[in-house]
């Protein structure tokens, strides 16, 4: 019998930095479902269009991808894996197009940001903002124009057929976006055993809106010694200046001190929901 393909979905053209990042998480053997929009990511997964889905959650030099922490409270889909991506920028053309005639870039507005030094020293070029990176050179090799490039990956010019025309353009070359890999409820297995440090837990709560209470709520893993490495606030919709705390803590669900933790959690918040227990990323 014929083993079953993954079928992974990505925001974004063939090529993306976010294939990149599939492959990493679960190796060659998937077949890609490219989403031009994050909500059509995870509608894929809601509708089994797709097996999972691999999403940007943040990058160190732009931060946090705000869309999909509140497409991750809308959408009940556990988080499972992590990984990280070196993100390189290359200035693509079409076959045949030099540098010398360029005057138009296009890519995504993160990329394009990313590349600014870049810019500084070739005033004459003008940043086009365009939804995806790899979109972008897909889009110059079916029109072909004699003046314009693109700044993606080196895996999208070779997959569309472009030249690269300069390489890691990038303002600083520590520059990495993690991305998290979602399942549906019921595919999720059980924890194997493995060391609680090697593991991380995200989750979100709210708070009463009265002073001290998200120091109380915090207080909750101080007490145990629970090591939080992120915390991102988002608006709290319908509640004007209310907000959500995403947080991203080491441990596992299973550890007692972490259940410890939750329970004591549970009785500060207005609202708590684990969004998912992984393995730490490189």
């Amino acid at each position: 019998m014929k083993k079953h393909m993954e079928r992974v979905s990505f925001q974004g053209e063939k090529g993306a930095f976010s294939q990149e990042a599939a492959h990493q998480l679960l190796g060659p053997a998937i077949e890609v479902v490219p989403c031009q929009r994050f909500d059509d990511l995870f509608r894929s997964l809601e509708t089994r269009e797709a097996d999972a889905a691999v999403v940007p959650i943040e990058n160190t030099l732009h931060g946090s991808v705000h869309e999909n922490y509140d497409h991750l409270l809308k959408f009940d889909f556990p988080i499972v894996a992590e990984t990280s991506v070196r993100i390189v920028h290359n200035l693509i053309a079409p076959p045949g197009v030099a540098f010398r005639r360029l005057r138009r870039v296009y890519s995504h507005p993160v990329a394009l940001n990313q590349c600014l030094k870049f810019f500084e020293r070739y005033p004459k070029l003008e940043r086009v903002p365009f939804y995806d990176t790899a979109g972008s050179v897909k889009m110059l090799m079916q029109e072909r124009p004699e003046d314009a490039a693109a700044i993606a990956s080196s895996v999208a010019a070779g997959i569309y057929g472009a030249t690269i025309l300069k390489r890691s353009i990038e303002d600083d070359r520590k520059n990495f976006t993690r991305f998290f890999l979602l399942r549906r409820p019921e595919q999720v297995p059980p924890l194997p055993k493995a060391a609680a440090g090697k593991w991380k837990t995200s989750l979100v709560f709210t708070t009463h809106n009265v002073p001290g209470s998200l120091f109380r709520a915090l207080s909750a893993f101080a007490l145990r010694d629970v090591n939080l490495i992120k915390i991102e606030s988002r608006p709290l919709r319908g509640k004007p200046w209310e907000y959500l705390f995403y947080v991203d803590l080491i441990g596992r669900i299973d550890e007692q001190r972490l259940k410890n933790a939750l329970g004591h959690l549970g009785e500060l918040a207005d609202f708590l929901r684990v969004l998912g227990c992984y393995p730490r990323g490189a």
